[in-house]
């Protein structure tokens, strides 16, 4: 995490916090704040103090700048930030900015060629800083290859999750939004949320659990009355409490599960539609098929050779 005068507060703690809880569900993560001074002093006047110089970095690192107040009375980043970050791509690290930490990454020549975003505020100045950048206006946040960036200040949090997502999967993700309280969101231009991650912006605790189980048991039978018992909700109380939550059913959610496994396994394997449909819970192939053709509009056979 490089920390910079005039940081942002929710720029950095955002994404600290959504690491912070990836690592205790089990993430990969060690978080270090470092800078070309041993102090700064914060956008909103909080003095932070005890970081580290700025390190060597390796493969499988991940180089975070938060965003700053820009001033453009004088250079937007320090040199010795700028410098730094061009060797990054060298070392095979990822990077990644929030909000106006996109500065950062384009004075490195970083954005250049790549999609990118920032601050709703900023996106015509970036434009103009770093025309070989391609800016993109209405997402929260973009990766290209090794590089990502987010819009505006909480957008952060989005993007942290993505990170997440990208290196854990679905279910520490899921995880980490339901302990931070968080939507879990996706950009628009991008690919649509999981069916893994939908359906969880609730604060339900009987409802997370019913959703965890059936996620940890998609190829196993469930009915309301069993999905109940373990809440111990009467089947109509969960079903209301369910669909209150969530706005489908317990087996429709179960349904949607079970079809987004079985379209990454058709599209990620050479496995038999009907081997797919033992794994997934589905009765046989057939019911796959109808299945599978009535959500996506293509049947199991047609999207492998779309693909």
């Amino acid at each position: 995490m490089v920390v910079q005068a005039a940081v942002n507060l929710l720029d950095l703690a955002g994404p600290v916090q959504v690491f912070d809880a990836a690592a205790a569900h089990g993430g990969r993560y060690r978080v270090e704040f470092v800078g070309v001074e041993a102090g700064v002093v914060s956008a909103q006047g909080l003095r932070l103090g005890d970081l580290g110089r700025l390190p060597d970095v390796s493969a499988g690192d991940l180089v975070l700048v938060p965003g700053t107040r820009l001033d453009a009375r004088g250079p937007l980043v320090d040199p010795r930030v700028v410098e730094w970050l061009r060797q990054v791509p060298e070392s095979g690290a990822s990077v990644a900015a929030v909000c106006s930490g996109a500065a950062a990454l384009g004075e490195a020549g970083l954005l250049d060629g790549r999609r990118c975003t920032t601050h709703w505020e900023l996106l015509d100045a970036m434009r103009r800083r770093y025309p070989r950048a391609r800016v993109q206006d209405g997402v929260l946040f973009v990766h290209d290859g090794p590089v990502s960036t987010s819009a505006g200040i909480a957008s952060g949090i989005d993007l942290a999750l993505s990170l997440v997502h990208r290196d854990h999967g679905s279910a520490v993700t899921a995880a980490v939004a339901r302990s931070l309280v968080v939507y879990l969101r996706r950009p628009g231009s991008g690919a649509q949320l999981s069916p893994f991650l939908q359906h969880r912006s609730h604060v339900d605790d009987a409802v997370h659990a019913v959703q965890d189980h059936i996620a940890e048991n998609l190829s196993r039978r469930h009915t309301l009355a069993d999905l109940a018992a373990r809440v111990r909700l009467s089947p109509r109380g969960l079903s209301r409490a369910f669909t209150a939550a969530t706005g489908i059913t317990p087996l429709e959610f179960q349904q949607r599960l079970r079809l987004a496994l079985a379209d990454d396994l058709l599209t990620a394997t050479d496995l038999p539609v009907s081997t797919v449909a033992g794994r997934t819970g589905f009765r046989d192939a057939r019911q796959l098929r109808r299945l599978y053709r009535a959500r996506y509009g293509v049947s199991p056979s047609g999207v492998r050779g779309r693909a």
